[in-house]
């Protein structure tokens, strides 16, 4: 059972295996073949390869926009005017960016029953976008593609208030008169507790975890990983920068992703 994050005592439970590169993926490749429930972590290292930066990187939008807090958003005009500036920009590159190989080595791994679960950090909808079956898809913090209005709730597609937006409407409201909001997960904004709970026991009974394209260090998402070592899973890390946790990864993997995750795939169809 997965208890609350604050309750986790994170501890070493293995050392990473010390192969060359490709025996780390041959061994993953092994591994996921052996396995009967996989579950899969991605992040913005997913996305870089179509087109949409980290934007915490250095040159990203975040060195000109500060995020914004919920709970300034809807305080302050002001505050709601910035956040759409900075939200407008992103979805223009969002919006024209295409699900790359690593999007798409994933969606026909699901299809196969490769994949029990897969939790995104990203907003982009690119998971979606190319196929990824929605049943076994939590996006854990929201989506860039709809937008929702703080005050009644409703829902909508992006595109109509992204228009208005880029009209020159600085902050778009709803019919209601309540601040329309892009529906991802802002800074003092809690992540919806089912989607939580969903992701943390699917890691919890998992038999390996594998994360992809994510640095780990948000939470309380990036517990995942420990959690699923915790519980006797075995744990692939594919990411280019250090994580808080390769110590805990038995695959640890740093080649480019949109070039590991199709490989995977094709050597675990072959075998199928």
């Amino acid at each position: 059972m997965w208890a609350h994050p604050m309750s986790i005592s994170l501890r070493i439970v293995g050392r990473a295996i010390c192969y060359a590169p490709g025996m780390h993926i041959a061994g993953l490749v092994e591994r996921w073949q052996a396995a009967e429930r996989v579950v899969v972590l991605t992040g913005a290292g997913l996305s870089t390869a179509s087109g949409i930066p980290d934007f915490r990187s250095p040159g990203g939008r975040w060195e000109r926009y500060q995020p914004v807090p919920l709970p300034d958003f809807l305080a302050s005009r002001a505050a709601r005017e910035e956040y759409w500036r900075y939200k407008g920009e992103t979805w223009q590159v969002i919006r024209d960016a295409q699900p790359n190989a690593a999007h798409v080595a994933l969606a026909e791994l699901a299809h196969e029953d490769r994949i029990e679960l897969l939790v995104t950090q990203n907003v982009d909808g690119l998971h979606a976008r190319c196929g990824f079956p929605a049943e076994r898809l939590v996006n854990i913090h929201g989506t860039d593609s709809e937008v929702m209005c703080m005050s009644c709730g409703a829902r909508e597609a992006r595109e109509p208030t992204q228009s208005r937006w880029e009209s020159g409407e600085a902050a778009p409201d709803c019919r209601c008169g309540g601040p329309l909001k892009p529906a991802t997960i802002s800074f003092g904004q809690g992540l919806v507790a089912a989607d939580l709970e969903r992701a943390m026991q699917a890691a919890s009974g998992c038999d390996l975890l594998v994360a992809a394209g994510t640095s780990l260090v948000v939470g309380p998402i990036n517990e995942m990983l420990p959690l699923a070592a915790r519980a006797g899973a075995e744990t692939a890390i594919l990411t280019a920068s250090e994580t808080p946790f390769d110590a805990l990864a038995d695959f640890r993997v740093r080649e480019p992703i949109e070039e590991v995750l199709p490989r995977i795939r094709g050597e675990l169809l072959q075998r199928s």
